[in-house]
């Protein structure tokens, strides 16, 4: 017989958190979370999320043992952005085992009913850099960090429960090769035409005083899509801290015009297998696997990318790649991975198929009226 228990608990949230370092131990393409941040994502006096977000976590037992879990999220700034009371479901994970699923989206439907939601969807985070998607295609490929890992039961469960899809995401691997002569003239001119300074750095302090005007671009840049809500001040303050630590200055390139911020383009050497060599551990020897990641990578995790959405036709996006494929080159990089993009983002598509590249991934949000 299957027991839910609420999250309520320091140690209910450990119980939670481990779960997954259960369910993927011999799973050779599960890239293993920094427990501590994950942890840190549940607690309400840690995460600045709780502030415009309200959430409840579970986990499902059978003989003593923790066999599922499941979190429920409403994003209220989001929810008033769009007009509509939707509910998300968040961080599941379970065992082959369909009444176990049942009874887990039973509980976070019933309390997101109870707060008046007329849909849920998901899996979706607190924001849009937290987890999103399920994923329905390319169990057999090493993921990037910023993406997931789940197992292939994991659709058909949910498909089960009268979900439906709502919007897939897909994902490339790219390789890279020298920019050719033409894409770099093409460069050129469009910066001189456009007025445009390309600024790149050389040291994390040069940097953070991008930080703020980087996430307010990323709140203009993706305020059509679906699941985004605007970053608050505390939010960028969080999520700047979180990802300094990690980001290499010579993969970052910033475009502005007349002394504003236009675009920009993050890249990070790949930490997938490091992520898995540490365990979800810094110490004693995490750090160690990660900092070893950073020096000669051979893949290259495409992060993040914003443009200023007024200027979309001045060829930005061209700028920015091509600016940062001459540093992957210069730095031993031979392949990239983007990070998801809608399915119907035809123009992002069309970039990527001037490489040399396989569409390998896809995630999925799904949906249902409650």
């Amino acid at each position: 017989m299957t027991q839910i228990k609420e999250v309520t608990s320091l140690h209910d949230i450990k119980q939670f958190v481990d779960l997954p370092f259960r369910l993927y131990k011999d799973n050779k393409f599960w890239i293993p979370p920094m427990r501590k941040d994950e942890i840190n994502l549940l607690k309400p006096e840690v995460n600045p999320a709780f502030a415009f977000c309200d959430a409840k976590f579970w986990t499902a037992w059978q003989e003593g043992k923790c066999v599922g879990r499941i979190g429920a999220i409403i994003n209220h700034d989001y929810n008033k952005k769009i007009g509509r009371k939707m509910g998300r479901f968040s961080r599941f994970e379970v065992i082959d085992d369909q009444e176990v699923t049942n009874k887990l989206f039973e509980t976070a439907e019933n309390w997101l009913k109870g707060k008046g939601m007329e849909a849920i969807h998901g899996p979706l985070g607190f924001t849009n850099l937290d987890n999103q998607g399920l994923l329905i295609d390319g169990f057999d490929y090493l993921p990037s960090i910023a993406s997931v890992m789940h197992f292939p039961y994991y659709q058909k469960h949910i498909e089960n429960l009268g979900f439906g899809k709502e919007n897939d995401w897909v994902e490339f691997r790219l390789k890279i090769e020298e920019v050719p002569e033409k894409a770099l003239r093409l460069v050129e001119i469009i910066k001189k035409r456009n007025n445009l300074e390309v600024i790149h750095f050389k040291k994390k302090e040069e940097m953070t005083t991008y930080m703020h005007d980087l996430f307010h671009l990323l709140n203009d840049a993706f305020d059509e899509l679906p699941y985004v809500a605007p970053f608050s001040d505390e939010m960028i303050a969080y999520s700047a801290k979180k990802y300094l630590d990690v980001l290499q200055p010579k993969y970052i390139t910033v475009i502005k015009k007349d002394g504003k911020m236009v675009a920009f383009i993050i890249g990070l050497p790949s930490l997938s297998k490091a992520m898995q060599k540490a365990k979800g551990k810094l110490f004693p020897f995490g750090f160690i696997h990660l900092m070893k990641a950073m020096k000669r990578p051979e893949v290259m995790d495409l992060l993040l990318t914003g443009v200023d959405p007024h200027l979309q036709k001045m060829g930005l996006p061209a700028i920015l790649i091509s600016e940062l494929q001459r540093s992957m080159i210069e730095n031993g990089v031979k392949y990239v991975e983007t990070t998801g993009m809608f399915e119907d983002n035809l123009k992002g598509a069309t970039t990527w198929k001037n490489y040399d590249h396989i569409q390998h991934k896809r995630r999925r949000c799904f949906v249902k009226d409650l």
